[in-house]
């Protein structure tokens, strides 16, 4: 006990010495869904039993599918709990791509959409066109067009806003034209949830996943909304039991969706504010890195993007190295979800980037915790961290 004492110690000491900006990631838990949790977890009912714990557990699960709701403007029925949004992802895909139909990509999505799309593609189960962007990282309509007028569309599935560069896709023109194809939207709208105002009842959205940790929720839970009355067939990606209206058998995960919810409700409640706090804070580190570093450039500069998300390409600093020089900074090279991989970023390339200049990207991104005494940190040690990387690259 004494050691797993001096190891927590230990540990929340290093923590505290680190700026955490890296909720693109994943979110710190918000301590309602911390509190949340910890009240799931004293009941030991299955949320599925008829008896008074088990309907103890059911009612914390409809409580949390109520807040996730109402931060979506949505119905409470629309909702289908799952382990995450890539689950969810896989779950949209596979139900609402129908056979021999078109499905349209775009080229900037999460590896969750694009490689269960050309999974499906691969099997034979529909046709698959990909997207290009332009070099903000958005979808050019005109392509959009081209490709809901050359085939039968089924399904356009186009991310609301990118995980790595923050960049915001107008989903309100992008649902009207698909919808005027006769085909349905699916939006993975993971990194959008919780950071700007959503009012799913009246956007041109059919199915949309989201992740709880990237909104303060815990990791490891998420949900697809699939609008009621949807013209799609029942597959479900696991058989079994009856769980969530038979889209997804198993257990429910009490006391993460408890812990989704209260997250959710807490991101409803403080939305505006929070959007206005870390759009400053953003504003305020890309204007000092950009004043201070030479080549330093914003990604998705010019376009809508979300608040607290900077994507920084910096001219001979390799992100490996800019991130090892700073070691008490929590930050991404790019997507953490591709962390390990030998691949460069594909969202960069497609926006027309050299692979030096992907190798030279850094992510940064903020969120719901993040104070200014954070953002002075990191505009300290970014700017000092580039010039010692330079310094070090340089071969006489």
């Amino acid at each position: 006990m004494a050691g797993e004492d001096r190891l927590a110690g230990s540990r929340d000491a290093a923590l505290s010495h680190v700026a955490y900006v890296d909720y693109n990631a994943s979110a710190p838990i918000r301590p309602e869904a911390a509190a949340a949790m910890l009240e799931a977890l004293r009941l030991p009912g299955n949320a599925s039993s008829g008896h008074l714990l088990g309907r103890q557990a059911s009612e914390l699960v409809a409580r949390a599918r109520a807040e996730l709701a109402d931060l979506l403007g949505c119905t409470p029925q629309e909702l289908i709990f799952t382990a995450g949004a890539t689950e969810a992802n896989n779950l949209a895909l596979r139900t609402a791509s129908p056979s021999h139909g078109l499905l349209i990509v775009s080229a900037v999505e999460h590896p969750a959409v694009l490689t269960t799309a050309r999974a499906l593609a691969d099997e034979g189960f529909c046709d698959l066109a990909i997207l290009g962007v332009d070099s903000d990282g958005r979808v050019q309509l005109r392509d959009l067009q081209a490709a809901l007028d050359s085939g039968s569309p089924a399904l356009v599935s186009v991310m609301a806003a990118n995980n790595e560069t923050g960049v915001i896709n107008d989903m309100i023109t992008i649902g009207t034209m698909v919808h005027a194809a006769g085909a349905l939207l699916h939006t993975d709208a993971t990194q959008l949830v919780g950071r700007v105002p959503l009012e799913l009842s009246a956007a041109p959205v059919d199915l949309l996943s989201l992740s709880a940790h990237k909104f303060g929720g815990p990791q490891g839970v998420g949900a697809l909304f699939m609008r009621r009355g949807l013209p799609v067939g029942h597959r479900p990606l696991l058989q079994g039991g009856g769980q969530e209206r038979g889209w997804r058998a198993g257990t429910l995960n009490v006391a993460g969706i408890a812990g989704a919810g209260a997250a959710a409700a807490a991101a409803h409640q403080h939305l505006a504010d929070e959007q206005l706090r870390v759009s400053r804070l953003r504003d305020r580190l890309e204007t000092s890195v950009l004043a201070a570093v030479p080549g330093a450039r914003v990604n998705g500069a010019s376009a809508p993007r979300l608040p607290g998300v900077t994507s920084l390409t910096i001219t001979g600093a390799p992100a490996d190295a800019v991130l090892s020089a700073m070691p008490h900074v929590a930050a991404s090279d790019g997507s953490a979800c591709s962390s390990g991989a030998l691949t460069r970023s594909h969202v960069l390339l497609a926006m027309g980037h050299t692979d030096d200049e992907a190798d030279c990207t850094i992510r940064l991104s903020l969120g719901h915790a993040t104070t200014d005494a954070e953002i002075n940190f990191v505009i300290s040690e970014l700017t000092s961290a580039v010039p010692r990387v330079r310094a070090a690259m340089y071969v006489p």
